[in-house]
């Protein structure tokens, strides 16, 4: 099952990294249709974030389906509906059909790290949840650094920007029929007991789950503070997030004059540092305890403005990039690895992994959307200098609601050790 799951979503991230990869390419071609670079880049800049924004709003009012109707048809659903936008968006020829395509597969793919996360509360035990997320949150990473490589191989070696989008969905297609043939439900299927969820979950016990009322079910999430500060933190995180994923072969393109094949290639630093940050920040925090992962976070994030402040000093120069996007990298992406899987899981156990998952994303991804039209502007107006000051920002604010983290779950422990001592 954690095969299946980790080439899966890894899977989902070759139609979404396409598009970040072909973004020059598809700049030179509006360029060439008539558009100044500077509008073009806007226009594109644009359609990434009504597509974040797409994304966004399925996490809210899809990723949650995964509690009511089952996680499998939810991964399934989304990866399916990813290669059929995917193969649509390299029939088009203008920026109405691209728009289109990029919605639709974003809307789609919004399904599937929910329906991830609830097949895992139904095959695996709350004690695992750490390890088994951290192994699947790797898929992400992987799947985003091999499809950039591969990608950029294909650029090197003449194909346009449309075999890269007939590619990922041809690649996302092999691996969704191996999932169509193979994936199941939960572990029960094969005899097995129920798996243990965490007892100090928002339901509290299997009973006044997804049975309860949605607003019932809702309730036990808005209502918990700790839940919003862990929303918040997906907000500050995504936006960094989606900017390098967005952008990363584009700036160096523009800046440092890198082709389009190399800038593709070289962008896969950021996903290939961020899979060795989720392993360390997995380790770090199951050893440090309670509190583990809010210490990790707090030191991670202080890490990831320090790496932006430098490529902002950098931008413009001749220096090499590489080795301050890598600092960014590990500083946030084990961090955010996080959020949306076992703490989301921590939340929701088995009756509201997928929905917890979903708010969590869904919020981090509202903030997603600055990403692309915000992004493009920032660049544009003040230069890639204060696109990095900018996000530096954010990345601080945030390292300060992980100390909050830290504070309230410091408070609730000592609460909870009174009422025991009582």
């Amino acid at each position: 099952m954690v095969a299946l799951l980790f080439a899966g979503y890894a899977s989902y991230y070759f139609c979404r990294s396409d598009f970040s990869v072909a973004l020059p390419m598809l700049v030179d071609e509006l360029h060439r249709s008539g558009l100044s670079t500077n509008i073009a880049t806007v226009r594109l800049g644009a359609i990434a974030s009504v597509g974040v924004l797409a994304y966004a709003t399925g996490k809210f009012l899809l990723g949650g389906l995964g509690d009511f109707w089952g996680g499998r048809r939810n991964f399934i659903a989304g990866l399916g509906g990813a290669v059929v936008f995917t193969i649509l968006f390299g029939l088009g020829g203008g920026l109405p059909i691209f728009t289109l395509a990029w919605i639709g597969n974003r809307l789609v793919q919004s399904m599937g790290w929910a329906g991830l996360v609830k097949i895992c509360s139904k095959w695996f035990s709350y004690t695992s949840y750490g390890t088994i997320v951290g192994v699947l949150s790797l898929s992400f990473l992987i799947g985003d650094a091999i499809a950039r490589q591969s990608m950029g191989m294909l650029i090197q070696a003449g194909f346009g920007w449309r075999a890269l989008f007939y590619f990922a969905a041809a690649v996302a297609g092999v691996v969704l029929l191996g999932n169509l043939l193979l994936l199941r439900e939960s572990r029960t299927t094969f005899g097995y007991a129920e798996p243990e969820v965490n007892p100090l979950n928002v339901f509290e016990s299997r009973t006044g789950g997804a049975a309860c009322g949605l607003r019932a079910f809702l309730r036990r999430f808005v209502t918990n503070r700790a839940f919003w500060i862990v929303c918040f933190l997906s907000l500050g995180t995504t936006i960094i997030r989606e900017a390098f994923n967005t952008w990363t072969p584009t700036y160096l393109h523009q800046l440092f004059g890198f082709s389009e094949a190399k800038a593709a290639g070289m962008s896969a630093i950021f996903p290939a540092i961020g899979a060795v940050s989720v392993i360390v920040a997995g380790w770090a925090g199951d050893r440090l305890g309670v509190n583990g992962r809010s210490i990790v976070m707090f030191f991670g994030l202080v890490t990831t403005a320090v790496g932006l402040l430098a490529l902002a000093s950098i931008a413009g120069q001749g220096a090499s990039p590489l080795i301050t996007i890598g600092v960014v990298a590990f500083g946030l992406l084990g961090p955010y690895s996080y959020l949306a899987g076992a703490m989301a899981l921590d939340f929701g156990g088995s009756q509201g992994g997928a929905t917890s998952s979903g708010i969590i994303d869904g919020v981090g991804y509202l903030g997603g959307v600055l990403a692309g039209d915000s992004v493009a502007r920032l660049s544009v107006a003040f230069g890639w200098r204060g696109v990095f000051v900018a996000l530096a920002v954010v990345s601080a604010v945030s390292a300060f609601a992980a100390c909050l983290l830290f504070l309230h779950q410091r408070s609730e422990i000592a609460k909870r050790k009174g009422m025991a001592g009582a």
